[in-house]
């Protein structure tokens, strides 16, 4: 192997920004990092260069571990975006500097500069300064310049970021020609999918400092295992149905599966996340002229003129039973989408503009293998954690997630006494079960497992005293949810989801509904406006907001009603929970304060000191600080829908 990456971590303070990525690469490989800014892809690359120190894991170059060697020593070539040229000299001064450091003879620096030149073709450019050069001119040095050394390694963080479209394109295939004939292996960092695909033997996909999965680009495209790689690797269709023998059924449609899924957790009326991609969408006027199976009648509402491919975007009624996640349904829509491609000769065919009526069938559809939500539920061992324990586990089952169970405690026979038992009343039931024990502090051991592993949703005992608290830090680390179950609860069955207008709201509205769905459960949602508001104007608003919530939970199969309450926010919330119509409260997390702290020290925490005898749904919103409508005081929004304080 070329190089090894063994469960390197790099944090930021608490944060990581690389967490426990695994990968190798062999000789001569091609490698693409693809991911969103801020994935982690320039921190692993400064780590295998030697830039940036790793926290933890090791680092190996064809068998030897470079972890804590110094950069020069490597043998790695680096091209950033920035080029990084020394303005003040010479194409060849530039190209001969990594070579100066390395004490090489006069002869050798020349001639290895003047072959760096004639690689990527500026030979004759050697006595040109930095400023009399393009662009992408200046980026074949800065190439020249990683080449010149004779790299083991080469790697390219973003080097073409800031040039023209037509200019990235004739350099990346340059340089894929370049790395060909010298058969180095090279690791490419990039945010653009098309990029990735054009030059990539193999590549992986970076998101929150984890490598999600790796494969060849077709691979990827055509065969993704999670949900986040299919909808980040060009535009994807994605439903979820039920599981049957040979293929999948969307609603009252059947669809063959060109390969039966290996996977542990399917059998027959499982839930699972079927994917088809836009080129595998089909579009006719009647269902005669369909030559696969069909997923309904649609309405076209956008057509994209894309040069070779004509792009559509088709509006279908919401299918029984059928929930969809891409494209993503508009709040309050009682409808969902789906992405088309045709080729010119289609166009020709069949001219279809917005408003046009069409029937949709499938050519292929993909089953991914990841199942679903995660959940992470933490025990204490003790006779109230197996309320935590009992409706983690219902939810599971009825979500088909996979649940991780991580005990906590003083002692080692104990613990391990209890994920026997445990093991034995669970296994067999879940569609995936792990199960592990620490004598560590349960705040420690609780940080470690989410960081090392991430999860939807965080189940925790609540109800004493140090509960807010705990709930607190458990935010503190990834980017889940947190239920908080105190002793004795019920399976719940009417949630009352508190929600403030605007996009944290929503979100709040859609990742509840997704998880009380299976448990047949109904909701109310609940807004207080303040005293001393203008009512019929911020009133109307609210309503309006409320009722698209109430559409949004009718099409995932929740019946939902509305309520809206005048005064102080926890009065309202506890006013309302007084009545004993439910049994499952739903808040919005505090938005992150400007140190990406979320805190319960405002309304949240009132609201958890009072509320101890119902489960507690915390919803985190992905919306930064300041950056929300929903914060008071800002035209309608100063009705304060549950943003009093810093409660969204």
């Amino acid at each position: 192997m070329s190089i090894i990456l063994e469960q390197v971590t790099k944090r930021y303070g608490d944060r990581p920004v690389v967490n426990n990525v695994s990968l190798e690469l062999v000789d001569g490989e091609f490698f693409v990092l693809l991911g969103p800014n801020g994935s982690g892809k320039t921190t692993l690359l400064n780590l295998i260069a030697g830039l940036t120190r790793a926290d933890r894991g090791r680092v190996l170059l064809h068998g030897r571990e470079i972890t804590h060697t110094p950069p020069p020593q490597r043998k790695i070539g680096l091209v950033s975006q920035d080029f990084a040229l020394i303005p003040q000299m010479s194409v060849t001064e530039n190209i001969e500097f990594g070579l100066r450091l390395r004490q090489m003879a006069r002869a050798e620096r020349q001639r290895r500069c003047d072959e760096a030149l004639e690689l990527v073709g500026l030979a004759g450019f050697g006595n040109r300064r930095p400023c009399q050069l393009s662009a992408s001119q200046q980026q074949r040095v800065a190439l020249a310049r990683a080449l010149a050394i004779r790299p083991e390694v080469l790697l390219l963080d973003e080097p073409f970021g800031a040039l023209d479209a037509k200019t990235r394109i004739e350099l990346r295939q340059m340089v894929r020609a370049i790395q060909r004939e010298l058969g180095v292996t090279t690791i490419l960092v990039t945010h653009s999918q098309e990029e990735a695909f054009d030059v990539a033997d193999r590549l992986g996909v970076m998101s929150i400092g984890r490598l999600l999965e790796v494969g060849t680009p077709q691979d990827l495209y055509q065969r993704p295992q999670t949900e986040y790689v299919a909808t980040f690797l060009g535009a994807a269709n994605l439903l979820v149905g039920n599981m049957t023998r040979g293929g999948v059924q969307i609603g009252p449609y059947h669809f063959d599966l060109d390969e039966a899924p290996s996977l542990p957790y399917l059998d027959d009326a499982r839930r699972v996340q079927a994917l088809f991609r836009p080129e595998d969408v089909v579009l006719v006027r009647s269902p005669r002229e369909l030559g696969c199976p069909p997923l309904g009648r649609g309405e076209v509402e956008q057509v994209t003129f894309g040069g070779a491919v004509e792009r559509l975007r088709v509006r279908l009624a919401p299918i029984p039973g059928v929930r969809p996640i891409a494209p993503p349904v508009a709040y309050g829509g009682s409808s969902f989408l789906v992405d088309a491609t045709r080729d010119q000769s289609q166009v020709k065919r069949l001219p279809l503009r917005p408003g046009d009526s069409v029937w949709v069938g499938l050519n292929h559809v993909h089953i991914l293998t990841h199942p679903g939500l995660r959940f992470l539920i933490l025990s204490d061992c003790s006779t109230g954690a197996q309320a935590v324990v009992a409706l983690g586990a219902q939810l599971a089952r009825m979500a088909h997630a996979q649940v991780r169970l991580l005990a906590y405690g003083p002692h080692k026979d104990a613990l391990h006494h209890y994920l026997q038992e445990t093991r034995q009343e669970l296994d067999g039931t879940l569609a995936g079960l792990d199960m592990s024990a620490t004598t560590a502090s349960p705040d420690e051991a609780a940080a470690d497992e989410i960081e090392r592993r991430p999860s939807d949703l965080v189940i925790v005992g609540a109800g004493q005293p140090h509960s807010v608290a705990r709930a607190e830090k458990l935010f503190q680390n990834g980017a889940h949810h947190l239920l908080l179950v105190p002793k004795g609860c019920a399976t719940p069955r009417r949630a009352l989801i508190c929600i403030a207008k605007g996009e944290p709201g929503k979100e709040d509205v859609l990742f509840a509904g997704r998880l009380i769905r299976h448990l047949g459960a109904e909701a109310t949602l609940f807004t207080v406006l303040p005293e001393g508001a203008p009512l019929p104007a911020v009133l109307g608003c609210t309503q309006r907001f409320l009722d698209n919530g109430v559409r949004t939970l009718d099409l995932l199969g929740v019946p939902a009603q509305t309520d809206v309450h005048v005064g102080r926010v926890v009065d309202g919330i506890t006013a309302r929970l007084r009545k004993g119509e439910h049994d499952l409260l739903v808040l919005g997390a505090p938005l992150p304060d400007g140190d990406g702290r979320i805190l319960f020290n405002g309304i949240i925490g009132q609201v958890l000191k009072t509320v101890t005898d119902l489960p507690v749904l915390i919803v985190r919103s992905s919306c930064q600080a300041g950056s929300s409508p929903s914060l008071p005081h800002h035209g309608n929004f100063g009705a304060m829908a549950m943003t009093e304080a810093q409660t969204h």
